[in-house]
């Protein structure tokens, strides 16, 4: 069931919602401002967001904090922005045009690791990415940050779990290859379809079993001096623009 977060980023916090309302290239769904911020900072706030015409609401400090998601730093204050490629990953799979490469965090819960990724996925045209409602980070400011801006234009899919994504993927007839540093077969010398999904698991649990149980392929990147592993934003960097390379289709 799609919920207002698979259509929106939101961001807390004074200055990410400042920057949001100063970028031309952002559109801004509306600014929801704790009843209790008052003084120079609020008026900054709501002078912007009328500046660019977005409505500025008011609720509970402890309304924003649960709509924030982020009891410490949302300051008060956030701002929904308009995601214009997020969408459902079962609408992606059904629509005239399916992903042809798909890329699924399982169990990242580092922001800066899932804003890098974003990016790096994004940049090397991969056809969505999946990032879960449940077990990754949550798209905050942090990650924004991480991603440079590139978590608002991301081709990011929405679904429950990094579990519920893989069964659904396997459904659509996709291959899941998953990254494993004593798989056999290489990265560089596996076969791979035009049409695959490849899931990335976390630095210290790997791919959960739930995902793993989906999985068809099993690859890994060659290391050399004595390197055994690479941080998952870079592991994803190499994956995502080997599939570039082998596959420059259009997405």
């Amino acid at each position: 069931m799609a919920s207002p977060k698979d259509r929106f980023v939101t961001v807390y916090g004074r200055k990410p919602v400042l920057e949001a309302l100063g970028d031309a290239t952002l559109q801004v769904d509306k600014v929801v401002l704790a009843d209790t911020a008052r003084g120079p900072a609020a008026r900054e706030i709501i002078d912007a967001a009328s500046a660019r015409g977005v409505d500025v609401q008011r609720a509970s400090a402890h309304r924003v904090k649960v709509l924030a998601g982020n009891g410490k730093q949302d300051q008060g204050v956030l701002a929904d922005v308009v995601a214009p490629r997020m969408k459902l990953l079962s609408d992606a799979l059904s629509g005239p045009r399916p992903p042809r490469g798909v890329l699924l965090l399982d169990g990242i819960t580092t922001p800066a690791n899932v804003g890098m990724i974003l990016r790096t996925a994004t940049a090397a045209g991969m056809g969505g990415i999946v990032v879960p409602r449940r077990g990754v980070a949550s798209i905050d400011p942090l990650v924004v940050k991480a991603s440079a801006g590139v978590a608002f234009h991301a081709p990011v899919l929405r679904c429950g779990t990094a579990a519920e994504a893989a069964a659904e993927l396997r459904a659509s007839g996709y291959p899941i290859f998953g990254l494993d540093a004593g798989a056999p077969t290489s990265l560089f010398s596996a076969e791979l379809p035009s049409r695959v999904a490849f899931v990335l698991g976390s630095e210290t649990a790997g791919v959960s079993q739930d995902v793993a149980s989906h999985v068809t392929s099993w690859v890994s990147i060659p290391m050399r001096g004595g390197v055994e592993s690479l941080n998952v934003a870079s592991a994803a960097a190499v994956l995502c623009f080997e599939h570039l390379r082998r596959d420059p289709a259009t997405y």
